[in-house]
């Protein structure tokens, strides 16, 4: 958080237009984070009420963004590596796990946070 490449990497955005994120399905993954187990992983990304600070919960998606990028950057090599050491069929089904539990929450992360943003510019009008 304290390096000059946090800013960057807190609005990063992979994915900005809102029609693509609904094409490859974020909704329903969205769904499923509500609705599953997974609502249980991380507690600090909630909204509770209106008086909810936005700032913590922005840094808090921030932080859980990062982490899964990373996770998604080094699977993702390695998967790479195991694709040419053992074959490409090992390394896609390396990569399945991997879209789903890193890229997705990702790009689900990513909406969330221009969602938040939005709000927050409301707020200071």
């Amino acid at each position: 958080m304290k390096t000059a490449y946090y800013k960057k990497l807190s609005n990063l955005n992979f994915i900005k237009s809102k029609s693509l994120n609904k094409k490859i399905g974020i909704k329903y993954f969205k769904w499923i984070v509500k609705n599953t187990f997974f609502k249980f992983f991380n507690q600090k990304i909630k909204l509770e009420n209106r008086n909810t600070d936005l700032t913590v919960i922005r840094n808090e998606m921030t932080i859980s963004e990062i982490s899964h990028l990373i996770g998604f950057i080094f699977v993702t090599i390695f998967a790479i590596y195991k694709s040419i050491d053992v074959g490409i069929l090992f390394g896609l089904i390396m990569m399945i796990p991997n879209v789903l539990m890193n890229l997705y929450p990702l790009l689900l992360q990513q909406e969330n946070k221009r969602r938040i943003d939005k709000m927050m510019k409301n707020k200071k009008l």
